[in-house]
């Protein structure tokens, strides 16, 4: 009897990391929405997927945006040019920028699940270009 219901748990974990997804975000100088983009800049995720993060063209980085992550996510920033991997597991939305192009409006904004934070990350202030961009990515969350 133990012995099935730990055969049973054991192919239920077994079955749950099979179905995760992993999912490419580029950062590019020019994308299909401009300059200084994440491509695609919303990523509609399961918690256990992964985020990974590519700098197609240099001189870019991945940031978590204060304010935007679940509570219980710590933050995180990557040095410039380099691949990234992000495991999203908590509900909610994250919002990531690209450091030095911030301002241009380089965001993303990934939904993970049911996005239990989604009051405070709207209420989040962006400056230039980001507020705009960040403001479209928002409104696709359902």
């Amino acid at each position: 009897m133990i012995k099935s219901v730990i055969l049973a748990a054991s192919l239920a974990l077994a079955a749950g990391a099979a179905a995760a997804e992993t999912h490419e975000v580029q950062m590019l100088n020019r994308g299909e929405a401009g300059m200084m983009v994440f491509e695609p800049a919303f990523v509609k995720a399961a918690p256990g997927d992964t985020i990974h993060f590519v700098p197609t063209d240099k001189g870019h980085n991945v940031e978590s945006i204060d304010g935007m992550l679940p509570e219980g996510v710590d933050s995180f920033r990557t040095k410039f040019n380099q691949e990234f991997e992000l495991e999203v597991t908590q509900d909610g939305v994250y919002g990531v920028k690209c450091t030095p192009h911030y301002g241009m409006g380089m965001v993303a904004l990934i939904q993970v699940g049911d996005p239990v934070n989604l009051d405070a990350a709207g209420s989040v202030d962006h400056r230039g270009k980001a507020n705009d961009r960040m403001s479209a990515l928002l409104d696709q969350v359902q």
